[in-house]
């Protein structure tokens, strides 16, 4: 019988991709979330300041909670912790703002340096940022302290464009949509890193899904069309469920044979720090 604290060991281990493959699906959602999260957010801070802490904390613990337990990616059980993040995200970001009174330079400055940081360690440790190697317990803890950081990142960035810069929310939408495509093409175009181009990607994704939020929240005096923050949660909310349902039924977001090993279609290729050019280092489908 094997010792007692090597099977627990194997079972703290996820046996399979923790996060969904990269589809048109899953950005719809990335985006739909991080709208969502702010319309949420700012919706029950209107209620009762409190109340929005306790959902915010609270709900993020227990959705963090319940995705570090399970041992392969569940889309209803990702998606959750996805959503909770964004609300309390969007809470962190605010909070330091309206608390403390920082300029959103100031918040956007001190966020984009945390990202950096977990970044920096989270490669450091791992030797990769790839999300095809999620399939450990510390990186997976690495995964999702980039996932927060970024969302309060994209969240400061989205205010500074709209308030600081007085660029308003659909000028933002306008400015976002045109940031997210560079990465998108590069990558097309084969210019950029696989890496690289979805973490930029994924960041400004927060900015974006807000400012559309925003945009249809927000009252006309604030370049908004009115519709209030509670409408924009709920119709947001039901579509998530939808979605989310469909990813659950057809199982087409989840990670093929990825258990340490990227996307069998696609080459792995890890950032180079030193900034000698990425490192192609073919999957076994590759040959």
């Amino acid at each position: 019988m094997p010792p007692i604290r090597s099977r627990q060991s194997h079972r703290a281990q996820p046996l399979a991709a923790k996060v969904p493959e990269i589809t048109a699906l899953f950005w719809v959602l990335k985006i739909l979330t991080t709208g969502m999260g702010e319309a949420m957010s700012d919706f029950l801070g209107s209620v009762s300041v409190p109340l929005a802490a306790a959902i915010g904390i609270f709900g993020l613990c227990f959705a963090l909670r319940l995705q570090l337990r399970v041992r392969e990616y569940r889309a209803p059980v990702y998606w959750f912790a996805v959503m909770m993040v964004a609300i309390f995200g969007t809470m962190a970001a605010d909070g330091v703002h309206v608390g403390v009174h920082a300029p959103y330079t100031v918040t956007t400055t001190l966020y984009a340096i945390i990202v950096a940081a977990v970044f920096f360690f989270w490669y450091r440790s791992e030797g990769t940022l790839s999300i095809h190697s999620i399939t450990t317990r510390r990186r997976e803890n690495y995964y999702w302290a980039a996932v927060l950081a970024t969302f309060a990142l994209g969240t400061a960035v989205g205010d500074l464009t709209a308030v600081t810069l007085n660029l308003g929310f659909f000028d933002s939408v306008l400015l976002f949509s045109v940031l997210i495509a560079i990465p998108a093409v590069a990558w097309w175009r084969s210019k950029l890193n696989p890496i690289v181009a979805f973490w930029a990607a994924y960041i400004v994704t927060r900015p974006l899904g807000a400012s559309f939020a925003d945009w249809f929240g927000k009252s006309h005096s604030r370049t908004g069309l009115g519709l209030g923050d509670g409408t924009v949660s709920a119709v947001a909310l039901v579509v998530f469920i939808a979605l989310v349902a469909y990813a659950t039924a057809t199982k087409r977001d989840i990670q093929r044979g990825a258990i340490d090993h990227p996307h069998p279609r696609l080459p792995h290729m890890h950032i180079d720090p030193l900034g000698e050019g990425p490192a192609l280092q073919p999957s076994p489908a590759d040959g």
